[in-house]
């Protein structure tokens, strides 16, 4: 396609919009290890991605790295245009990480801007933790919350925060599958309602396809994109039981075997 005079800026303006967190020619590691070498990727706005890897092979540094906790020794990483450490994104990990002398109400209140007016941050927060069945929990303290209970606060709270994206770091690893399908349901009713462009990371075949919109499988380091499969069930079909699963599992399982 030929392009006019002046439409190059809109054309580059527009594609940093659409891909949504943007990483290019990446460069960075630990010690001797080399986890990123020349390494580009990109995620498309108000959808979830997912990294999808072996263990050791840079996921968690990644998001770190969007999230300006790490600083790559080279290469671009921007968040809806913005560089990383400079956009604001919510963050999710394992651990809920709610503040313990806050109510579950007060939790999500901390990170609402002061200039909200009062009544609007009641009806925000209302409305959060209506989303994730938490209504009647938000005068509790973390401390009388299960864990299930918890991670959701936790979950509530980052689609709360008026962030350029959210980053998930195995946020549903190490809980019983009940409690996991169920937060899965959760996570994607806040999608639904507030769509957040989302780069999520586990190890988890299953937990991919039921949370994922992309999927990305990474290699051992250097990291490489080796498989990327966009997921043809929609949101609102996905289930533990869905007939398009295990086909679409034996693909990503596939991709993720060791080199021979």
């Amino acid at each position: 396609m030929t392009k006019g005079p002046g439409t190059e800026g809109s054309v580059t303006e527009r594609f940093v919009t659409e891909r949504a967190i943007l990483v290019q020619n990446l460069c960075g590691g630990f010690a001797d290890l080399v986890l990123f070498d020349d390494f580009s990727f990109s995620c498309a706005a108000g959808r979830t991605s997912v990294l999808l890897g072996p263990s050791g092979c840079g996921k968690t540094t990644l998001l770190n790295l969007l999230a300006g906790l790490l600083a790559p020794e080279s290469g671009t990483l921007l968040v809806h245009g913005l560089p990383a450490g400079e956009a604001r994104v919510s963050y999710l990990f394992q651990q809920p990480r709610l503040l313990p002398w806050l109510t579950v109400e007060q939790n999500l209140d901390f990170v609402l801007s002061p200039d909200i007016p009062r009544r609007e941050r009641q009806a925000r927060i209302r409305e959060h933790l209506r989303q994730v069945s938490l209504e009647d929990a938000a005068g509790k303290y973390p401390g009388g919350l299960s864990g299930g209970m918890a991670q959701r606060a936790a979950m509530a709270r980052a689609f709360c925060f008026e962030s350029e994206a959210l980053l998930m770091d195995e946020a549903f690893q190490g809980l019983d599958l009940p409690l996991k399908f169920s937060l899965i349901a959760s996570f994607q009713a806040l999608m639904t309602r507030r769509p957040k462009t989302t780069l999520f990371v586990t190890h988890d075949i299953r937990e991919a396809l039921l949370v994922g919109d992309d999927i990305f499988v990474l290699s051992q380091p250097p990291a490489r994109i080796v498989f990327s499969l966009a997921n043809p069930v929609p949101r609102s079909m996905r289930s533990p039981d869905c007939a398009d699963f295990p086909h679409l599992e034996k693909d990503l399982f596939e991709a993720l075997k060791p080199a021979p």
